[in-house]
């Protein structure tokens, strides 16, 4: 199949690109700058010149594609609009990218109880209302003959195979740890999130676009660590002893931006990857969070 990738030069579009190349698909990417195009070119993929908002050229690579796979921008609507109307009524393959901050709590380091399986309802925070009205605007497409699909991964780690090998939340917690020589969590770091793997989360694109059902929710885990044993685990990579500290909702904010300190690393999301397990035979293999981290040195 020809497959038409948003986010082809990054973690998880690149990662998948790759995957599906090796596959026997061929790949079309969308891509910002000339520069990336020679980086996604060099690795077999055909370069689409163009951003999220130049809306014709997501529509006309989304015709000519047999199967569209989104990793650009969760929270981008009119790109997934232009995308969706583009091949409604064909019963191609539609693949939206979202991610398990949709469950988010305003913890501030502080744990929960509560786990979301695939079916669980939601009541985001403000934050990301947009973001879960773009996830059933993608499923509620499965009525207008698009096999559209939502796959929501946690945090992610692992070494990506694409133009940018680098997740996102360890990388960025682990730069602090080395900007202040301490690993920093926020509040006590108890608040916990999912996580998985670069590796089984592309295996869980693959088993998706395989043969995944038109209206389908998937979220993507293999595991969850508190805050503070991510925190702890990046402190031994870098030689600090395991040792960690707090920090506040503010100083948080200040190193990384409001959205990031309250959506991210200061809350909680729990998650159960069932559906996937269950209807895809999804069987995650991968090394743990924890030990990636300590054989990586957490970059």
């Amino acid at each position: 199949m020809k497959i038409f990738i948003t986010g082809a030069s990054g973690y998880i579009g690149g990662s998948v690109a790759a995957a599906l190349m090796t596959s026997g698909h061929r790949i079309a990417g969308l891509v910002r700058s000339e520069q990336r195009a020679s980086q996604v070119r060099a690795l077999g993929i055909e370069p689409v010149l163009g951003t999220l908002s130049d809306l014709e050229v997501l529509a006309e690579s989304s015709r000519q594609a047999d199967a569209v796979i989104n990793t650009a921008n969760a929270d981008d609507r009119p790109s997934v609009e232009a995308m969706l109307a583009a091949i409604k009524g064909t019963g191609k393959a539609f693949i939206q990218t979202s991610g398990s901050s949709i469950v988010a709590d305003l913890a501030g380091g502080e744990p929960t109880d509560t786990i979301y399986e695939d079916h669980t309802p939601l009541r985001p925070l403000p934050g990301r209302v947009a973001r879960v009205a773009i996830n059933d605007l993608v499923l509620n497409a499965a009525k207008e003959r698009v096999r559209a699909v939502v796959i929501a991964p946690t945090l992610i780690y692992g070494r990506g195979s694409g133009v940018n090998p680098h997740s996102i939340q360890v990388p960025k917690m682990t730069a602090l740890a080395k900007k202040h020589g301490v690993a920093k969590h926020i509040g006590r770091g108890e608040n916990i999130w999912s996580n998985v793997h670069i590796d089984d989360l592309v295996d869980l694109y693959l088993r998706v676009l395989d043969r995944a059902p038109a209206g389908a929710f998937y979220y993507a885990e293999n595991g969850e660590n508190s805050m503070r044993e991510i925190n702890s685990a990046i402190s031994r990579a870098l030689g600090f002893g395991g040792r960690t500290e707090s920090m506040s909702i503010s100083e948080a904010a200040a190193e990384w931006g409001d959205a990031a300190a309250n959506y991210s690393f200061g809350s909680n999301s729990r998650v159960r990857a069932t559906h996937a397990r269950r209807e895809l035979g999804w069987s995650p293999s991968r090394g743990t969070l924890l030990e990636d981290i300590e054989q990586t040195s957490g970059t």
